[in-house]
């Protein structure tokens, strides 16, 4: 595979169309690339050399994968797996395997997409896709941007109102502040935000180990909830749940935002520096992502052990299990964590989501934007259904809302895994990193399951079977 010189970083962005840079014709591909994945970070971090150990290589590698790690454990998730919990026990614990096993091999998929070809996988599909295709990509990945955002508006709302007593509506309104703290933090560099993220993911994982410590959960039963069960498709109401853990799970803006911040890293430019960028930003992701299933099976077994069983299965709301877990489990601080934890998650969510904004614009639509606007225009569009719900329907109107959007995250999902497949198993795109057979067997699978589930679920709804 011909091998590019690298480009000179372009300057931070302002809201113009970005200028096409010129860069060598490659194979596979239609265009020559016009840009870089977050020009202003792009190849910002130095890697050691061929003769450095492997925790060395490790720790300058170690960062992206915990970014988007964040993704699979925002307020989001905490809706359906507490829905998940409360009402069926510990029975969708094989979902939330499955759904984090099927996170990890798109992971490493998209790991691969941005280190061989350089191009993010917005990049890839404006590239690969006529103009018209393309932009009904992007318009379907900002609505799963948006419904994500908006998970992490009523989260942040919610543990504001559960640590501070303020309204949800005004929590809401906070929320939109956060813009200020976005700049301020890309400003300081790429690992600033790297640290700073994984400080609010550590203090999710030491919350959530006091919660199952305080919960007593049915050990057994546990292990009984990771072995896959039919029933979970054949009965409705477990279905629409279990995909709603799927969507929240396997974020679509995930894989974007994964091909292109695996660019930050100073990739060296030859067979062996890809093989080597591909190996420890793959451990990377998967050592995140096995934090990821630990926080939400978290979630979904203290919700079995505090709820299910004891008069509480029907609890799917984030503020009545907040409400409900100091009486039922005895625990003075369980309601006082579980808020932490849940704001660190909606806050930490927010930079991953603001980044795959960035990422997503400007490889569809070749703009960019300032990191502020484009931060402020995301979190309208997810502000103001949240706002008009929460003062229409209150908290019970925001936490269905909360599930509703890890569903259209979930109905999203194809039109990212897809792409994704189809490129990595091309070998004009990707030379002697195609995916091998075995590899492109089980994208496949996971490709169609993810479709088959979506597709069930639309028959469902529209059969007003739910």
């Amino acid at each position: 595979m011909p091998e590019f010189t690298p480009i000179t970083a372009v300057p931070a962005a302002v809201s113009t169309v970005s200028p096409p840079v010129a860069l060598p014709a490659e194979p596979g591909w239609r265009h020559p690339r016009r840009g870089i994945s977050l020009s202003e970070v792009h190849g910002s971090i130095a890697v050691p050399g061929e003769g450095a150990s492997f925790w060395r290589k490790f720790r300058a590698y170690w960062g992206p994968g915990l970014l988007v790690s964040v993704g699979y454990m925002d307020p989001g998730n905490w809706a359906t797996d507490i829905a998940g919990g409360a009402k069926f026990g510990y029975t969708l614990l094989s979902v939330v395997l499955l759904s984090n096993l099927f996170a990890m091999l798109l992971q490493h998929l998209a790991v691969k997409l941005g280190v061989v070809t350089g191009r993010d996988l917005a990049q890839a599909c404006r590239d690969h896709y006529s103009k018209p295709v393309a932009m009904v990509l992007w318009v379907l990945c900002e609505i799963a941007i948006a419904a994500c955002d908006l998970a992490e508006v009523i989260g942040s709302a919610i543990a504001f109102n559960l640590l501070f007593g303020l309204p949800i509506t005004w929590g809401i309104v906070l929320t939109t502040f956060d813009v200020l703290l976005i700049l301020l933090l890309q400003s300081k560099g790429f690992r600033v935000i790297e640290s700073i993220v994984m400080a609010l993911i550590f203090t999710i994982f030491v919350c959530f180990l006091y919660e199952i410590i305080a919960s007593h959960p049915d050990w057994v039963g546990l292990a009984g909830g990771l072995v896959p069960r039919a029933v979970v498709v054949t009965n409705p109401a477990m279905l629409y749940v279990a995909i709603g853990i799927l969507g929240a799970t396997v974020m679509p803006h995930n894989l974007y935002l994964h091909s292109a911040i695996v660019q930050v890293r100073q990739i060296e430019p030859t067979e062996k520096g890809k093989r080597s960028a591909i190996k420890f930003a793959t451990i990377d992701s998967t050592t995140a992502l096995g934090l990821a299933f630990f926080v939400n099976a978290a979630i979904l077994v203290t919700a079995a052990a505090a709820f299910h069983g004891k008069g509480y299965d029907n609890v799917a709301d984030i503020a009545d299990a907040h409400k409900l877990l100091t009486p039922v489990l005895g625990a003075g601080a369980a309601s006082v964590v579980f808020a932490i934890a849940l704001l660190a998650s909606g806050q930490s969510s927010t930079l991953t989501g603001t980044l795959a904004g960035q990422v997503v614009m400007e490889g569809f639509l070749h703009i960019k934007l300032r990191p502020w606007l484009r931060r402020l225009v995301t979190r309208l569009l997810a502000v103001v259904p949240a706002f008009i719900v929460a003062l229409l329907y209150g908290e019970k109107g925001t936490g269905e809302l909360l599930v509703l959007s890890q569903v259209i995250l979930s109905l999203q999902l194809s039109f990212a895994v897809i792409p994704l497949v189809l490129f990595t198993n091309d070998k004009l795109k990707m030379g002697v990193f195609v995916n091998r057979p075995w590899l492109r067997i089980m994208a496949w699978v996971v490709a169609g399951i993810i479709l088959a589930l979506n597709a069930f679920l639309l028959y469902q709804t529209f059969a007003g079977n739910e």
